[in-house]
């Protein structure tokens, strides 16, 4: 009788201490998969995203922070922009950055260097898609921040550029913002929100371009 009990109490104690071996690992998942959930947003831009001319903290992408926390939701943002920027630049650059950050959003603010520079508009197109294509292969949700160029470089080029966003968003099935500058660039008196060169914004115009991102990307997050 005394064996039967001393083998009972050892195949139950056996027994509670390989369901609390499996359990152990099992949480530990469950937390790690709760840690993997949270969105981390990638913006891949140019100066006009890298806060060229400003004081520190006071980009848009620094406000994007902010409102974040503001709407009380919790993700990481990871601002890869760099001044002087063209879609080439960022297409090969990005393959490293998704490695490294692994994004669930990333944010394309890309294509106003390839203007100034009088760059192909195919290639522009080209480097946008690859981009867009890249990051939702590694499973990313992409939004693409339009541009726009002054009437000056011609109605027909002007047109078209501004009209290459559009297009690959559509194509691609991402996310667009239509004009990144809106409310910035076209007010009576667009000066007023630049900067001396006439071609950055100053801090004032920050908040307008930040809210003219915010919808498209928090329906993204929701």
């Amino acid at each position: 009788m005394i064996r039967y009990q001393q083998r009972r109490h050892f195949i139950l104690s056996a027994s509670i201490g390989l369901l609390v071996g499996l359990s152990v690992p099992s949480a530990m998942a469950q937390s790690g998969a709760r840690t993997a959930t949270v969105p981390v947003i990638l913006v891949l831009g140019d100066s006009l995203s890298a806060e060229y001319g400003l004081p520190r903290g006071t980009g848009w992408v620094a406000l994007l922070e902010k409102q974040l926390a503001q709407d009380k939701l919790n993700a990481t943002v990871v601002n890869a922009s760099v001044s002087g920027e063209t879609t080439s630049g960022g297409r090969s650059r990005l393959a490293a950055l998704l490695a490294q950050h692994k994004p669930s959003h990333v944010v394309i603010e890309l294509g106003g260097n390839d203007a100034l520079r009088g760059l192909p508009l195919k290639n522009t197109e080209e480097n946008l898609t690859w981009m867009t294509q890249a990051a939702q292969r590694a499973g990313a949700k992409v939004l693409l921040v339009g541009m726009q160029v002054p009437p000056n470089y011609g109605t027909d080029y002007a047109n078209r550029f501004a009209g290459l966003f559009a297009s690959v968003a559509k194509a691609q099935k991402a996310a667009v913002v239509p004009f990144f500058l809106k409310g910035v660039a076209d007010g009576p008196d667009p000066t007023r929100l630049f900067q001396p060169d006439r071609i950055h914004p100053r801090a004032e115009a920050h908040p307008q371009m930040l809210a003219n991102v915010w919808p498209e990307l928090k329906k993204l997050l929701r």
